[in-house]
Formats: C-alpha cells, sequence, structure tokens
C-alpha cells in the first residue's frame, strides 16, 4: 500500500512506524511542511498507561522515549500561601523536541521517507492508496472538504499561554494566584533535567485587567512576577518566534461528524481535540495511530478499515472527551472551590473530570467521595447518578429516567 501522511508531529509519525512494523513494503510518506527539528510547545506529559503501549507495539522506539523521559509520583498544589502535596499515579514528560527526534529517526530506520519543508495542498493531494491527515487542528486538509466532515469548533472561555521554564519542578504542580483582577493559575510539570512547561490561565476579565492583552511580550515578565514563589525566581519563556513571546490562545474544542472521506482520514487533532487540563493530547493522537494501524492490518478493505477504525476510536474517546469538558468547567467556575480547606479543595481537584461534581455543593461531594473510598455500594451510586445528572441538565429531562 502507497501511503502519504500530511503532519510530521507524533501521530503521524508512529503510524508510519506501525505501518512500516507490521509490513515493510508499505510505500509511506510524511510530508511536514516545517523544517526538520522545528516545533512548537515545550513538554509532552504522559501516564504509565501510554508507555506500556509503546513498548507492546515497538519497543525500540518506547525504550529511547523512556530513557529520556522525566518521573513524577506525586502532586502539588499551591493555593494562597498554602502548599498541601498528595501522592498521585505516576507521570512522565519528555521534550516535544526529543520525543519528535526519536519518532523521526526511528521512522527512517524502518524506511519512512520524512519530506521537511514540503507543504500538501488540499486540492493537489499526493497518488497514494490511503492519504492521512495528521496536520494538526488546523487541518487545511480537513478544512478544504470541513462540509463533508462536519467539522464544529466550540471556544472555550478562558485565555491560556504555553510557556517553558529553566525552573525544573519535582511533581505535577498547580499554583493559584489571587490578584486584584481574580485568580490566575498554572500547570507545570518537568520534560527534562533542566526545564518544565508552564501552562498559565485565567479567566478573559482577569487577563484584560492585568493588562495580559497589551503587554509586550505576552506578559512573561509580569506572570514570572505572579508564579515567583514557585519558579524560585526563574524566567518564564515563550515560544521561540522572533519577539521571543507566545499567543494567548483560547481553547477551542474541535469535532467532525465522519473522520473519512473517500481515501482521505482524519488522525490526532486533525479529527478531535480535548482540553489541554487532563493532560491527554498526544496520548490520545497516538492512540489513534494504534487504532488505524490496527484498522489496516486486520483487513485490505480501506473504506471498511476506515469506518472501523472510526468507530473504534469514537467508542473509547467518549470518557476522556467527558472528563475534558467538565475539568475546564471546573477551572472555569474555580471560585466555588478555591476557599475550601487545602485538603478538599485538592482532593476536588483530582475530581474536576466527574459529572457528578458540578450538581453537588462542594464540601458534601468531598465528604461523598471519602465515604466512596471506603464503601462499593456508594461508588456505583456515584457513577451511576453523575451521567443522569448531566443529562438533566441538558434536555431537562428527570435524572431518574432512563
Amino acid at each position: 500500500m502507497k501511503v502519504a501522511c500530511v503532519g510530521g508531529g507524533p501521530a503521524g509519525l508512529y503510524l508510519s512506524i506501525l505501518l512500516k512494523r507490521q509490513d515493510p513494503s508499505h510505500d509511506i510518506t510524511v510530508h511536514e511542511r516545517d523544517p526538520e527539528g522545528s516545533t512548537y510547545g515545550w513538554g509532552v506529559t504522559y501516564w504509565r498507561g501510554l508507555l506500556d503501549q509503546l513498548h507492546a507495539r515497538d519497543p525500540e522506539s518506547a525504550r529511547a522515549v523512556e530513557e529520556h523521559s522525566v518521573r513524577w509520583s506525586q502532586g502539588v498544589a499551591h493555593v494562597r500561601d498554602l502548599v498541601t502535596r498528595q501522592p498521585g499515579d505516576e507521570g512522565h514528560g519528555i521534550g516535544r523536541h526529543k520525543f519528535l527526534e526519536i519518532l523521526a529517526a526511528r521512522a527512517r530506520a524502518l524506511g519512512v521517507r520524512l519530506e521537511y519543508e514540503r507543504e500538501i495542498a488540499p486540492d493537489n493531494l499526493p497518488e497514494a492508496d490511503l492519504v492521512v491527515a495528521a496536520d494538526g487542528v488546523h487541518s487545511a486538509l480537513r478544512t478544504h472538504h470541513a462540509r463533508h466532515f462536519g467539522t464544529a469548533l466550540t471556544p472555550g472561555r478562558n485565555p491560556y499561554v504555553w510557556l517553558g521554564t529553566t525552573k525544573v519542578f519535582d511533581s505535577f504542580t498547580f499554583a493559584f494566584v489571587e490578584t486584584g483582577h481574580g485568580w490566575i493559575w498554572c500547570y507545570g510539570y518537568p520534560f527534562s533535567s533542566r526545564r518544565s512547561t508552564c501552562v498559565i490561565e485565567c479567566a478573559p476579565e482577569t487577563w484584560t485587567g492585568l493588562g495580559l492583552d497589551r503587554a509586550d511580550a505576552d506578559g512573561t515578565a509580569l506572570l514570572a512576577k505572579l508564579f515567583a514563589h514557585i519558579l524560585d525566581g526563574r524566567p518564564l519563556i515563550g515560544r521561540p518566534r522572533g519577539d521571543g513571546g507566545a499567543p494567548w490562545l483560547t481553547f477551542r474544542t474541535l469535532t467532525n461528524r465522519t473522520w473519512h472521506r473517500g481515501n482521505v482520514v482524519l488522525l490526532g487533532d486533525a479529527a478531535h481535540t480535548t482540553h489541554y487540563s487532563i493532560g491527554a493530547g498526544t496520548t490520545l493522537a497516538l492512540e489513534d495511530a494504534f487504532a488505524l494501524a490496527d484498522a489496516l492490518r486486520d483487513g485490505p478493505d480501506l473504506p471498511r478499515a476506515l469506518a472501523r477504525y472510526e468507530r473504534d476510536r469514537r467508542a473509547a474517546l467518549l470518557t476522556p472527551q467527558s472528563a475534558a469538558r467538565h475539568s475546564a468547567q471546573w477551572y472555569e467556575n474555580l471560585t466555588r472551590y478555591i476557599d475550601l480547606p487545602p485538603e478538599q479543595m485538592f482532593a476536588l481537584l483530582g475530581q474536576r473530570h466527574s459529572p457528578l461534581l458540578p450538581y453537588v455543593p462542594p464540601q458534601l461531594y468531598y465528604r461523598l467521595d471519602k465515604a466512596a473510598g471506603r464503601l462499593e455500594t456508594l461508588r456505583r451510586f456515584k457513577r451511576w447518578l453523575g451521567p443522569r445528572l448531566v443529562r438533566a441538565a441538558r434536555t431537562g429531562e428527570p435524572a431518574s429516567r432512563k
């Protein structure tokens, strides 16, 4: 099979690796519009489950990824002058540049052609049996046929900025700072022995009130001052782009009615996005690559394989998409939780994915959650009730109706 993959991010590169491992006779080219070695973003975060899948599917690249990753096993939350630490699942961070370097080297070693600084026009696609649109949330291939794909973009409320820092955090770090214009907060995690990612978010009125909509270099100096207590006075670094800044964005949730058109199929952020606060974007994109490779391996009928890929991934995404939606809403309603005692606030920060939490008074939810940790019956009741409350809120039907 001849495959043209448009986009040299993690999903496109890993798909090319999987397809070459399945059948070395596949003719695979990855087309990337940017120069080799240039990438946006700082670190990629992932969890042990993904690493296990990488080891099962391509041990060689998995060993390199694990070798160049850093780890943490706890979370820390700073609220005003209070600090709370809690143990958690093992997390991993790796520099996005290093991650792409590892995948590109592995793809080349397997015989994949990588063509950098090569932009593919949507109306002039390469001749191939399969064209994979792995060109991100702004996918030109998807946009060209947006009506067919049924593309929808739902804007979020809060502005955010993606920064780096030379402060190396020892755990996944949350920090909430109260200003005269409202709360501003960050998520920080290490991705190497020298640097960390620091994502900063706030409500729109806080953003404008602090002057971040007008600040030079996107306000990195002001932000570094606000978060100096967790940065140990280290600077924040914007995305390299000439002026040293980084763009403030508003997260947009992207969905598509269908993921394929003829021999063109969407992969990763071109197909779907989930809010960054659950730290799953790269994992979900790689899982798309797993599913597409599996579907192509198990059946020579391309339309059937693409339909199976879409069906399987849509089902698998229901839980993380729900978690991401509720996580984003938790931060958008931060004042509901921020004045709780620190241990309660941190516990509900960890429960922000729950569909039940928005409908139960926070302190009551905290007590229920503690009790549920001891009673299996109550855990089952929480899992049963949450989706029904969401459905009732959206449709007006009683929560008890099936």
